[in-house]
């Protein structure tokens, strides 16, 4: 396996040559799958079972601190063995990411130096524009392109009407529709996606990710489910992240459905998703307008003249106390990360000291 088709660019490569001499004696490998407590990388040699080293796991104060599904890593291989450990993890070009699930405040990576990310929802009932704007804030974090995929077509009565109300939220993203009975949008799905070129699969249960993958590889590897006939929406088909080749000569990465989405990041990303209002916003009278009632607020006006939707003005709100509150949290939580870093740096001092 050449590197450069599994997406060795010039960003990673450039940082092997800069590191420190005790590194160049390893090898650069991808991630391409996470188990519990390993993970299966590729190298030039072939496909390989890693660990990470004592001294990589030492120095981890946090989860983005560990490898993820899509990175760059530097392996050392045990010998005789298709074993390595990871010593290394290079610099992220991109990352998808989103707060775990429930009360704790902490960063799931969902994939790992992606160029595109595929946002894929399907055009039956499970239709959800406000969790597409969600998708689309963290999409626009992630340092990837967006693209829109919008499967089976052949399920709704009104594509044509589903794709304008995509478009209205959607500024500037390409919108792909699908169908597994016509075969319509595949072709372009394969353009995507050349040589080098590394993409995730995003979106809810049931939205057909997997069949999308089935076809993109040109196999059936990926298991696929069928809709609960009750409320349209699918069951969990893929359980695990794993990065595949592609018969294009790109590569993709798989990712469970997700009942949630909640937003990580605390860049622009919001204002990117949400132009249409941040336009408007720069056109009321007042600077610090709350859109909530004061005089000559030009959001407003655009709700009362039917320019806006009321509902994307609330999606628009809640996302920004999502983000507010997020950044609080992980303020914290960086200071406790400094802190124990700096526990464990004085500890190592006092021992060498001592020895």
């Amino acid at each position: 396996m050449e590197l450069s088709k599994l997406g060795l660019t010039a960003f990673f490569s450039e940082q092997i040559n800069n590191l420190e001499d005790k590194y160049k004696k390893y090898t650069p490998a991808r991630v391409v799958l996470e188990h519990k407590h390993s993970y299966r990388v590729v190298t030039e040699q072939g496909e390989w079972l890693a660990t990470i080293a004592g001294n990589f796991a030492y120095n981890a104060f946090a989860r983005e601190d560990y490898p993820a599904v899509g990175d760059w890593v530097l392996v050392e291989q045990m010998p005789g063995e298709e074993k390595t450990i990871i010593h290394k993890l290079l610099e992220r070009k991109s990352v998808f990411s989103r707060k775990v699930a429930g009360l704790e405040i902490g960063e799931q990576i969902v994939a790992a130096n992606v160029d595109i990310v595929l946002l894929v929802m399907s055009l039956n009932e499970d239709f959800n524009i406000r969790r597409l704007e969600r998708y689309l804030v963290a999409a626009w974090d992630s340092g990837a392109k967006p693209v829109i995929v919008l499967t089976k077509a052949d399920l709704c009565k009104d594509a044509t009407h589903s794709v304008k109300e995509v478009e209205s939220v959607a500024f500037g993203v390409e919108i792909i529709v699908t169908s597994m009975v016509t075969g319509i949008g595949f072709e372009r799905l394969r353009e995507l996606f050349p040589e080098g070129v590394t993409g995730a699969l995003l979106g809810s249960s049931g939205a057909g990710k997997s069949t999308l993958t089935n076809v993109l590889l040109g196999t059936e590897r990926m298991k696929v489910s069928s809709i609960r006939e009750d409320d349209a929406k699918g069951r969990h088909t893929t359980t695990h992240r794993e990065l595949v080749m592609l018969s294009s000569g790109g590569s993709l990465i798989d990712t469970p459905g997700m009942r949630e989405l909640q937003l990580w990041n605390q860049s622009d990303s919001l204002a990117s998703s949400f132009q249409d209002i941040e336009q408007l916003a720069g056109q009321c009278r007042f600077r610090d307008c709350t859109h909530k009632g004061e005089p000559h607020c030009a959001v407003q006006q655009a709700i009362d003249e039917g320019m806006l939707e009321k509902a994307r003005l609330q999606s628009y709100f809640k996302l920004q106390r999502e983000l507010a509150y997020i950044e609080r949290k992980t303020d914290i939580q960086v200071k406790q990360n400094e802190q124990r870093k700096w526990k464990q740096i004085s500890k190592g001092l006092k021992s060498k000291r001592k020895g």
